[in-house]
């Protein structure tokens, strides 16, 4: 008698959230979410016409809402069960599977690179900015959005997310742009508007412990942090420039970089 046989995970079902990516319809996850969807809200007309590729699109939500505006969006993704979810769920996005350290295009052929909360994760940061290099054409752009080091990781030496390899401040961020040959035309900071100023203030100073406190504990959420969680939006959120406010005091960095 044969052995059963498990049926094949439907590729579509929502990614497990490991703490490696952030994926959508979790309300729990909700804040996190947010923080990261702002980066492809306000930088989306950078997209508008252009061929554009998301290295390290994870779960698809950013690539699929870039082809709203661009002429072309190419997802790349290491990881097996990522590329097989883009694909069946998001089939605008002409998904590749391949490694961010040797981007599989040819030189010059992309307008636009996106790389939103993925530099993070990456051991050679340095040659993955060289392939963005490579890869775009002359004027074209680099997004790029990570975790502030000095406030997602206060007072420690090595990441406080286990999926990180090494963070970044803004300092940081602008000398490995340059120094991979781009021109930074914007460095700006993610930061918490007045509704999440007010939900600070509430717990006990930062809503963000608040969660990690809970997730740590493995224990159900108290009603009202899940309810706080699970509203907020997009425009909670403020993405400024690093001439309006103390950009080492933002939550996660935001930049434009163009090759020359």
């Amino acid at each position: 008698m044969s052995e059963a046989v498990s049926p094949v995970e439907n590729p579509t079902d929502p990614l497990p959230l490991t703490g490696e990516r952030t994926v959508p319809g979790i309300a729990e996850e909700n804040y996190w979410f947010r923080r990261h969807e702002i980066a492809y809200v306000r930088l989306l007309e950078q997209c508008e016409g252009k061929v554009v590729l998301e290295a390290g699109s994870g779960e698809g939500y950013g690539a699929n809402m870039i082809t709203e505006v661009a002429a072309r969006v190419i997802g790349l993704d290491y990881d097996d069960s990522a590329v097989a979810h883009v694909r069946a769920k998001y089939p605008r996005v002409e998904m590749v599977q391949g490694n961010l350290a040797e981007l599989p295009l040819d030189d010059a052929s992309v307008d636009i690179v996106v790389n939103f909360q993925v530099i993070e994760h990456l051991w050679d940061q340095a040659q993955f900015l060289s392939e963005c290099l490579r890869v775009l054409r002359p004027g074209g752009k680099l997004l790029i959005s990570t975790p502030n080091r000095i406030t997602f990781s206060p007072g420690r030496d090595t990441p406080l997310n286990p999926f990180h390899t090494r963070e970044l401040n803004a300092a940081e961020m602008t000398e490995l742009l340059v120094d991979a040959g781009f021109t930074v035309e914007l460095m700006a900071g993610i930061f918490h508007g007045p509704e999440l100023a007010a939900l600070d203030q509430k717990w006990g100073g930062s809503i963000i412990d608040a969660q990690i406190e809970r997730a740590l504990a493995g224990e159900p959420w108290p009603a009202d942090l899940a309810a706080d969680v699970a509203a907020v939006r997009i425009d909670d959120f403020e993405l400024l420039a690093d001439s309006e406010r103390d950009i080492d005091a933002s939550l996660d960095l935001v930049s434009i970089a163009v090759k020359p």
